[in-house]
C-alpha cells in the first residue's frame, strides 16, 4: 500500500504544499442530520457546503440507521449542487463506534467490531474508525484496536481511522491517534467535522488527490489521503441552549435507532424537546 508522507505541509486550505490547487480535493467524511441526533436537515447542511465552496465530497453517517444517508441522497440528487455525496451510517459496535461509508443497506449495530467489519466490506463499503480512544463517546480503543490489526485477515482491517475530527470527544484524544497510526498502525488517516449543527460542517476533512467521490475512495485504498483540521466552531456561537438540546437529542433518538420500537415509544412519552418521527 502506498502511503501519503505524512510529513507533508499543508496550505490553509488544506492542499498539500506546492502541489497544483486542481489535484486535492476535500472530503467532510462525517456529518450528522436530523433524520438522527443532528440540528439541521440535509438540504440546509448541503446549503451551506455550497456556499462555504471548500468541499468536494460529503458523507452523511447518521448514528445506527441508514435512511438518513438515503434521504439525503435523494436531497443531493435534487439540487443540482457542485459537490459529491456518500451515503454512509456511523454504526454502534460493542467495541465502539465505527464509520461505513459508501454503504446504503443498514449495518447491524451491537454487533463485535470483527462481524461489522465482515458486514460493511460484503455490502461494498468503506469502514473508518471515528474519534479513536476517545473516552468521551464510544470508541474503539487502543489495546482492542492493536489486537484487531493483529488478524491477518484482510476482511476485517479497518480501511481508514480518523485523525482529525474537532469535537471534544475528537480532540482529547486526536494528537495520539495521529501519533501512533503514523508510528505503527499505518491506515489510511481521514478527517471529518463530526458536525451534529449546521455551523460545524467542514471544521475538519480528508485531503485527497484528485476531486470526485470516485477519486476519494481510490485514495484511501491506496493509502493516499490525509486529515486536516480546520477551525472549530466556538461553543458561544451555537449557544447553551442548542447544544442542550442536541444533547438531548442524543438521549432520545440514538437509543431508538439502536434498540427499536419499545424503546422509541418509551421515548415518545418523554417530555424531551426536538423528539419527533420526522420521517422515521
Amino acid at each position: 500500500m502506498t502511503t501519503m508522507d505524512p510529513d507533508a505541509h499543508h496550505d490553509s486550505a488544506g492542499r498539500l504544499a506546492g502541489a497544483p490547487p486542481d489535484r486535492f480535493g476535500r472530503a467532510d467524511l462525517q456529518v450528522h442530520t436530523a433524520w438522527g441526533d443532528g440540528m439541521a436537515d440535509a438540504r440546509t447542511i448541503f446549503e451551506r457546503v455550497e456556499r462555504l465552496g471548500l468541499l468536494d465530497v460529503v458523507a452523511v453517517t447518521d448514528h445506527d440507521d441508514v435512511g438518513g444517508a438515503l434521504e439525503a441522497r435523494e436531497v443531493h440528487a435534487r439540487g443540482g449542487y457542485s459537490f459529491e455525496f456518500v451515503p454512509g451510517i456511523e454504526v454502534t459496535t460493542r467495541s465502539g463506534h465505527l464509520l461505513a461509508l459508501w454503504v446504503d443497506e443498514p449495518v447491524a449495530s451491537f454487533r463485535s467490531l470483527e462481524a461489522t467489519l465482515e458486514a460493511i466490506h460484503r455490502a461494498g463499503g468503506v469502514a473508518v474508525i471515528p474519534h479513536p480512544f476517545s473516552y468521551l463517546t464510544r470508541s474503539i480503543g487502543q489495546r482492542r484496536l492493536e489486537r484487531l490489526l493483529a488478524i491477518e485477515d484482510p476482511g476485517v482491517r479497518p480501511d481508514g481511522i480518523e485523525v482529525a475530527n474537532l469535537t471534544l470527544a475528537g480532540r482529547v484524544t486526536g494528537a495520539r491517534a495521529k501519533r501512533l497510526n503514523r508510528a505503527r498502525y499505518r491506515l489510511p488517516e481521514t478527517g471529518g467535522s463530526d458536525a451534529h449543527f449546521a455551523e460545524d460542517v467542514a471544521s475538519a476533512y480528508t485531503v485527497y488527490p484528485g476531486s470526485t467521490a470516485s477519486d476519494l475512495r481510490r485514495a484511501l485504498d491506496e493509502g493516499r489521503t490525509t486529515g486536516v483540521a480546520g477551525h472549530a466552531t466556538p461553543l458561544r456561537r451555537l449557544g447553551v441552549r442548542r447544544l442542550a438540546h442536541q444533547q438531548l437529542r442524543g438521549l432520545s433518538v440514538t437509543p431508538r435507532k439502536v434498540l427499536g420500537p419499545p424503546l422509541g415509544r418509551l421515548a415518545a412519552r418523554l417530555p424531551l424537546p426536538g423528539w419527533h418521527r420526522g420521517g422515521r
